[in-house]
């Protein structure tokens, strides 16, 4: 076990000295400028989804919208084919907000695969402030923290900045709550000291591999009512999310409701039956 883990440790130093994600990832430049970006925010806040607003309410939860609006406006709004759309930090927090109530937990343990600009995790840790409990959340991607880059958004006309400078604004809740680890989730998984994950978020590599790599991670450390959100759950787009999640319900105690918002963009919304 603990050559394994040496193992592990290793193939995550030589996966940073190696990163390609230093190299300017979403490209040497800025790709819009200021207005456009403002532009797309603008459509972007003016979209409305019933059937998210519904089901907040049957959670009893709901993200305030300029604060969450604010928060896309910087980690969401990209130069993209596809639709626009963030309403996965009003399910998370809603979620998340509902399970510790339900659940009735004092500290939550939540695992992320997939931080991208960090907008998801600073949703949920928008909920445990929320719930006023402790707890913490570990994310995982190979995007740096710490190196300055252009990420593809607004900040990114004033030149290049590293993921902390972009969340400079939230700069408390991220040192009250979030660890950001740098990797991938395959070598990370197994280094990490957690007994127990009451709550996860998966969406990193979307191979049908590298879902149920995760799952088994995770399997082995939940219990009753724990929750796994898998993002991108859309059949046209990423069929082998599909196949990893419908098996993992079908051969697995957890069930599973899906939340479509558009033809692009679909959530599994699984929770654990029994221990």
């Amino acid at each position: 076990m603990i050559l394994k883990i040496l193992k592990k440790l290793k193939n995550t130093l030589l996966f940073k000295n190696n990163n390609p994600y230093y190299n300017n990832p979403f490209g040497q430049k800025p790709l819009a400028s200021r207005d456009e970006y403002f532009k797309i925010w603008q459509d972007a806040k003016k979209k409305d989804y019933p059937l998210i607003k519904q089901y907040e309410n049957n959670l009893g939860y709901r993200l305030d919208k300029a604060w969450v609006d604010d928060l896309a406006f910087i980690t969401q709004i990209v130069i993209k084919k596809s639709d626009i759309c963030y309403e996965h930090g009003k399910i998370l927090f809603s979620i998340l907000c509902n399970m510790i109530e339900k659940n009735k937990l004092d500290v939550v343990n939540i695992l992320e695969t997939g931080t991208a600009r960090g907008f998801s995790a600073i949703c949920m840790a928008r909920a445990l402030d929320k719930m006023n409990i402790g707890g913490t959340i570990r994310t995982i991607d190979p995007l740096p923290h710490n190196k300055k880059m252009y990420w593809n958004c607004i900040s990114d006309i004033d030149g290049k900045h590293t993921r902390k400078e972009l969340l400079r604004n939230y700069s408390d809740l991220i040192a009250a709550r979030i660890k950001f680890i740098e990797g991938n989730a395959e070598n990370i998984l197994q280094t990490l000291n957690i007994n127990r994950v009451h709550f996860a978020f998966l969406d990193a590599m979307h191979s049908y591999e590298e879902v149920m790599l995760e799952f088994n991670y995770l399997f082995n450390r939940q219990k009753k009512g724990d929750m796994i959100i898998f993002d991108d759950y859309t059949k046209s787009l990423y069929p082998e999310v599909i196949k990893a999640v419908d098996e993992i319900c079908e051969n697995y105690p957890y069930h599973k409701k899906v939340i479509l918002v558009s033809n692009q963009r679909g959530y599994a919304i699984t929770t654990r039956k029994k221990d």
